[in-house]
């Protein structure tokens, strides 16, 4: 099946990615109900199903790249909500960096990408326990929250650092699910890459910046986020 025809069915697309991402192999029990699991919740979501599906589409194409440079194997990470990549991690090498971000833009549908790696001699090791944790505790203090749509939301822990990707209903739920990061066991830093549901971001593509052309640096790749807002 070729790009253009997975773009036409979402709910195939779904599936397909849920089962290549998946930790385990699918059933033919556990594809029904995790392709059902999985189309109910995007539905539900602000960036609707179509949406989500892009996303997945755009994750599944990044990281299938990433392999085969390798680059996914040297500590860069990649989230997606609604065309917005956000790319985390630390590696040492300034040219596994710039080859991230410029595939990164390449893949059709991303509207913006967002450098949030860190370059550094030496990366940290033996934080991925920890950080799953820290991860675990914010998802869940997120969907219990009743003044948060948790679903909106997509999260990545580096080394104690939460990032947040996300489609906020307002200023206050964005204030919110913020404190709740912070206020989360472990964590060093809070950088929110939240927008909200009116921003003008979420329907108009962005044209990459200068220098992305064949490759990127973090001099030319887009700002990232001051740390979360008050």
């Amino acid at each position: 099946m070729t790009p253009r025809q997975l773009r036409r069915r979402p709910s195939g697309l779904l599936l397909a990615a849920a089962c290549a991402l998946a930790a385990g192999g699918c059933t033919p029990v556990g594809m029904v109900v995790g392709a059902g699991a999985m189309v109910g919740t995007a539905a539900a979501e602000e960036r609707g199903l179509d949406g989500a599906a892009r996303d997945v589409e755009i994750k599944v194409t990044l990281l299938k790249r990433f392999d085969e440079k390798g680059v996914l194997f040297r500590g860069i990470a990649a989230t997606i909500m609604e065309g917005r990549v956000l790319l985390t991690g630390q590696t040492s090498e300034t040219a596994v960096l710039d080859e991230a971000v410029r595939i990164a833009w390449s893949i059709d549908g991303v509207k913006e990408v967002i450098n949030e790696v860190v370059l550094t001699p030496e990366p940290a090791t033996g934080t991925a326990a920890r950080d799953a944790l820290i991860e675990a505790d914010l998802r869940t203090a997120l969907t219990f929250d009743g003044e948060v749509l948790a679903i909106n939301y997509a999260l990545d822990v580096e080394d104690g650092v939460v990032y947040l990707l996300g489609i906020a209903q307002s200023e206050a739920e964005q204030r919110r699910v913020i404190a709740h990061a912070r206020g989360t066991d472990y964590v060093r830093r809070v950088v929110d890459h939240s927008i909200l549901k009116t921003d003008r971001r979420r329907a108009h593509r962005r044209t990459p910046p200068p220098g992305v052309g064949p490759a990127a640096t973090p001099d030319t790749a887009p700002a990232t986020a001051e740390e979360a807002r008050p």
